[in-house]
């Protein structure tokens, strides 16, 4: 497992709009056991679409690729924070992504664009699928996880509640290979024995927020 020396977050801003999400708003909110993040948009349709995405936290980049599928463009950064004296760790996404502006292993700081605004490859109308997640093994397998707060945190809350951090050491040195990248021996997992909910495949349409495109994807199409 490689070590990896960053910047502590000193404070958690929004993804859009920076640093307070003006002139956005959620299309749709984070649910447990349901949509396990929120997608942001800008404006309807694709009003939106190449507009920049910042990073929420000082971080380093642990994934950014295509993935297709549901999915499209992919952004995965590491953060690590002070809270009541001790060291905690978390991985945010951004999905859906027009343009990639940062590569794997690189450094970032709070509010530096990492890439812009999406619409899948014309599958969706453009807009930012973003997730928090406090479980490090998780990146593109998320069948294999629980679907609830023992993976997954509410994005605004956790944000809202980090706006400003404690003081500490400057910098920490982690883990950053903690999940297994597709491409590089990547297979489908089991679900035997996974307790993730599992949502039937629906056919997305463009606009609509009502169904959740991403818990019906098990299989990459690379």
């Amino acid at each position: 497992m490689l070590n990896y020396g960053l910047y502590v977050a000193d404070a958690f801003d929004f993804p859009v709009g920076k640093p307070d999400g003006l002139h956005y708003y959620k299309a749709r909110g984070f649910q447990a056991n349901g949509h396990l993040g929120e997608d942001w948009n800008g404006g309807p349709g694709d009003s939106d679409l190449g507009l920049p995405v910042s990073t929420i936290g000082n971080g380093i980049v642990v994934f950014a690729r295509d993935v297709r599928v549901g999915w499209g463009n992919v952004v995965i950064i590491r953060h690590c924070y002070f809270a009541q004296g001790q060291l905690r760790c978390i991985d945010s996404l951004y999905g859906h992504l027009n343009e990639i502006d940062v590569h794997e292993g690189q450094l970032v700081l709070r509010g530096q664009q990492i890439g812009t605004i999406g619409n899948n490859h014309g599958m969706y109308d453009a807009h930012l699928h973003f997730e928090i997640r406090s479980n490090l093994l998780i990146g593109m397998a998320r069948a294999q996880f629980a679907r609830d707060y023992s993976n997954y945190m509410d994005p605004t809350s956790f944000i809202q509640n980090h706006r400003k951090l404690p003081g500490g050491p400057p910098g920490a040195l982690i883990a950053i290979n903690t999940f297994v990248i597709p491409g590089d021996g990547y297979h489908e997992p089991s679900r035997e024995g996974v307790t993730a909910h599992h949502i039937p495949r629906t056919a997305a349409r463009r606009g609509d927020f009502k169904i959740d495109r991403f818990g019906d994807v098990d299989k990459w199409e690379m």
